[in-house]
C-alpha cells in the first residue's frame, strides 16, 4: 500500500523518485532515513546515499563505464551510429538539452546526424569527471563533463544519464545534457 502512496507524487518530484518507484526501491529507500553512522558520505552529498547497497554495484558501475567508453571511441572514430548503440533503441528514450526534449532512438539519431554532419563538426569527444552509481540491479545513474575539441572551438558541458539493463546490455534511457555558455 505504501508504494501506491509514493507512486502519485513520484511524477511531481522528478525522474529520480519516479525511477526509484518504478524499480520498486522507493519504499525501502524512504522507509528509514540513514543516520550518519550508516554511511561515510557527508550530508547533502551527491548522488544520494541509499540505505541498502545494490548487489553487484561494482560490476554494474564498470559495465556502465564501458558503455560510455565505447560511445567515446565510436564518436572519435566518426561513427554516430556506433555512438547511438549506447542508447536504448526504444520510443521511450528521452534526451533533454536546453529547451528541447527529443523522444525515441530514431529521432535522436537524426538529430545527431543533423548537428554533426561530418567529422570536423564532431571533433574529438572526451568524458571527464564521470561518476556512476547503481540505483537498483537494473538501473544506474551516471553524470560528468563532456568536451569536444574542434578546430576553432571547444564546446563543453555536463550530462546526467539514467541507464537501464536490457537483454543486450546497459543502455541510456534518459539523457539530460547541458552546454556551458
Amino acid at each position: 500500500m505504501r508504494l501506491v502512496s509514493l507512486a502519485r507524487p513520484a511524477r511531481s518530484l522528478g525522474m529520480g523518485l519516479f525511477v526509484l518507484a518504478a524499480c520498486g526501491t522507493a519504499p525501502a529507500a524512504f522507509a528509514q532515513t540513514p543516520s550518519p553512522s550508516q554511511h561515510d558520505h557527508p550530508p547533502g552529498s551527491y548522488p544520494p546515499v541509499f540505505v541498502e547497497p545494490v548487489p553487484g554495484a561494482e560490476a554494474i558501475e564498470a559495465e556502465v563505464r564501458a558503455v560510455l567508453e565505447f560511445q567515446q571511441e565510436a564518436w572519435n572514430a566518426g561513427d554516430i551510429r556506433g555512438f547511438m548503440v549506447g542508447y536504448a533503441r526504444h520510443d521511450s528514450l528521452v534526451f533533454i538539452s536546453g529547451d528541447v526534449v527529443r523522444r525515441g532512438w530514431q529521432e535522436n539519431l537524426y538529430a545527431y546526424m543533423r548537428s554533426y554532419p561530418n567529422r570536423a563538426a564532431m571533433g574529438t569527444l572526451a568524458f571527464e569527471e564521470v561518476e556512476v552509481r547503481a540505483l537498483a540491479p537494473e538501473v544506474a545513474l551516471a553524470h560528468g563533463v563532456w568536451r569536444l575539441e574542434r578546430e576553432g572551438d571547444a564546446p563543453h558541458g555536463r550530462f546526467s544519464l539514467v541507464f537501464r539493463k536490457f537483454d543486450e546490455g546497459w543502455r541510456i534511457v534518459h539523457d539530460h545534457t547541458s552546454s556551458a555558455e
